[in-house]
């Protein structure tokens, strides 16, 4: 992983035939000679921007600005093969170079996407100032369990050593994050519990393709079986 990330941030390629090469670079734009703007520094090939200032009532720019640092780092729709078969990738801003597209072969592009998967049991997005998990002022800009517990400090309520040190489950952060509401059973609206956790790659596998098969093989609605009607009652 090392060498894929060091490859990637030089711009080098990191597998096959050509490794070590500069990765293979479409130049459409004349390359502009401007200064840096303002509010930005950059220094050794990192870049640092500190330009964009949102007001406290500024909440779409807020909402705007955290959609563009949590955005992904390959967009699909400016994705592409090329003639023979070579993964070009159209940049959303070129660089000052005039650099437009970046040109992949298939092999190297999956190393790329390789050195892009973050490692295990890292936090990507790290939190400062009064956002910092251990800032005494947290509970009072953040809502959520702990200010609720912050609250109940300044009532008087005594909270639980087991209640402070609770987080979000897994089922709450799915509905938070992707509104996935796993303990609400889709069918009939009923509460769901969950009785296990299945981390074996085989039985996770077992799973999925018998739901794929009795999915293939059931109608989208299921009707009742047929029978024959209900007997008459006889009167003389």
């Amino acid at each position: 992983m090392a060498q894929l990330q060091g490859a990637s941030i030089t711009y080098r390629v990191a597998v096959g035939r050509q490794r070590g090469r500069k990765v293979f670079t479409l130049q459409t734009l004349p390359a502009i000679d401007d200064a840096f703007e303002a509010g930005a520094g950059k220094v050794a090939g990192f870049s640092l921007h500190a330009g964009v200032v949102a007001r406290a009532d500024e909440r779409q720019k807020l909402e705007r600005l955290c959609r563009y640092i949590s955005r992904p780092a390959v967009a699909e729709k400016r994705l592409s093969l090329t003639s023979n078969g070579n993964v070009r990738y159209e940049l959303k801003t070129p660089y000052r170079d005039g650099t437009t597209h970046v040109i992949f072969d298939p092999l190297d592009f999956i190393a790329k996407l390789a050195a892009l998967v973050p490692p295990p049991r890292a936090n990507l997005t790290r939190f400062h100032g009064v956002f910092a998990p251990n800032s005494r002022y947290r509970d009072r800009v953040v809502p959520g369990r702990r200010a609720q517990l912050g609250a109940q400090e300044a009532t008087g309520d005594e909270a639980t050593l087991a209640e402070r040190r609770a987080s979000m489950t897994w089922a709450q952060r799915l509905k938070r994050v992707f509104s996935i509401d796993v303990e609400v059973c889709p069918v009939c609206g009923g509460a769901m519990r969950i009785i296990a956790c299945i981390e074996d790659p085989d039985v996770i596998e077992k799973i999925m393709s018998h739901l794929d098969a009795k999915a293939s093989e059931s109608p989208g609605t299921r009707l009742p079986p047929c029978r024959a009607p209900p007997q008459r009652a006889l009167f003389d």
